[in-house]
């Protein structure tokens, strides 16, 4: 494909001459904010202010970062070496002991990330926010600023994510209640057997606040095995008692990759019936979870960067695109249509992740659209080609790599 693209007015009328999911060449009509209709595209019509050559390049819906820690990250300051102990617990007390050196939370890091993910073509996050002793709400309030300076570029849906412990930590409780009474989406968990040795009490005090506060609850899951499916079963049992279904996520959940034959079946078909969720970040090392299995009984997955370059890992580039070449290739994935799967996983289907009916190049939906010069959707899954354009609520944010908030 040849030419540029053209240079047009941030708010856009018409994305025309593109390819939705590779499909004929359509042209998206755009009406505050909202894709108005989806219709073939007509080479005859003069372009008018607000009109985007698309030159028949590959539309995406916008990619939706369904695990992420923006409060966290060193992106654009200077080399920070790590210097942390390996686990868990480990690498929560290195954080703990210099984040305040790095200004985290704090909204120039915050936006930072977060510009680079609209740049690659992320338009939505499900972000986890620290709340413990030392900070308080504090992350939240920044995220919310950092979120608003981008002016309508991206929408984040926030977890109040207890990084150091629950129940191990007095009053954290208490702050996840503040939290959720506050406007947190979610209040999030860690590894309750492990981290708090009290699977039972930290989920009921966290299932007690979604019920009371009408949230979502979001649980970091990394014990593996018969642990991790044994706190899965907690979940369910109280996500079918307090009528949550669809509102609960396990993150990670090392331990549905690890367990085998009708084990693993039979714990992946009481998720889908308690509506429970999962989102991965795709880890190189770990027993990746079942995909297609998953989808096929019923449970949703959603992909995320989880940290990027944050006193945890000094890896992540916040390019979602280029973690569903990960996922694919941990996932085994070679068909057209499996890698088709992985390219929704990280937009359409994550709808239900960030709080949206519906995320896709259809009337209705947010206009989120991310352009790419490839022959198909496996084409972009497996080359994860640099983002041509990218729109954001009928805006465009990026263009030829370059962000413009």
């Amino acid at each position: 494909m040849t030419g540029t693209l053209t240079s047009t007015p941030t708010d856009v009328s018409v994305i025309r001459d593109v390819r939705p999911w590779g499909g004929e060449p359509a042209d998206l009509h755009v009406a505050d904010g909202t894709i108005a209709a989806v219709v073939p595209h007509d080479a005859t019509a003069a372009p008018a202010p607000g009109d985007v050559d698309g030159r028949g390049l590959l539309a995406l819906p916008g990619l939706v970062n369904a695990h992420a820690h923006v409060d966290k990250s060193w992106w654009g300051k200077p080399w920070v070496s790590y210097g942390g102990e390996g686990g868990v617990l480990g690498r929560i007390a290195h954080e703990r002991a210099h984040r305040d050196e790095l200004g985290i939370p704090g909204v120039d890091v915050t936006l930072a990330v977060l510009r680079e993910s609209v740049r690659t073509g992320t338009t939505v996050v499900r972000t986890h926010v620290d709340v413990d002793l030392g900070v308080g709400l504090r992350g939240i309030e920044v995220v919310r600023e950092a979120v608003a300076v981008l002016g309508g570029a991206v929408h984040a849906e926030i977890v109040a994510f207890p990084q150091d412990g629950v129940l191990r930590r007095p009053g954290v409780l208490d702050l996840l209640d503040r939290a959720a009474a506050t406007g947190a989406d979610h209040v999030g968990g860690l590894d309750p057997a492990s981290i708090d040795r009290d699977p039972v009490g930290q989920l009921d005090g966290l299932f007690a606040i979604a019920e009371r506060r009408g949230v979502g609850i979001d649980v970091h899951l990394h014990d593996g095995g018969e642990l991790g499916a044994f706190q899965i079963e907690l979940m369910i049992d109280r996500t079918l008692r307090a009528g949550l279904q669809g509102r609960v996520n396990v993150a990670h959940g090392f331990a549905v990759g690890q367990l085998s034959g009708s084990r693993q079946a039979d714990l992946v078909a009481a998720m889908a019936e308690a509506g429970i969720t999962m989102t991965t970040v795709a880890p190189i090392g770990a027993a990746p979870l079942p995909l297609l299995a998953l989808r096929d009984a019923g449970v949703p997955v959603g992909l995320g960067t989880d940290g990027i370059r944050d006193l945890w890992s000094p890896y992540g580039t916040g390019d979602l695109l280029a973690l569903t070449t990960q996922l694919a290739r941990l996932s085994g994935l070679r068909h057209d249509e499996d890698l088709v799967t992985a390219a929704r996983v990280a937009s359409s289907d994550a709808a239900r992740f960030v709080g949206r009916q519906v995320h896709d190049l259809v009337p209705g939906a947010p206009a989120d659209v991310v352009l790419v010069d490839a022959e198909n959707v496996p084409d972009a899954v497996v080359r994860a080609p640099r983002r041509a354009l990218v729109v954001a609520g009928g805006r465009v944010v990026a263009r030829d790599g370059e962000v413009l908030v």
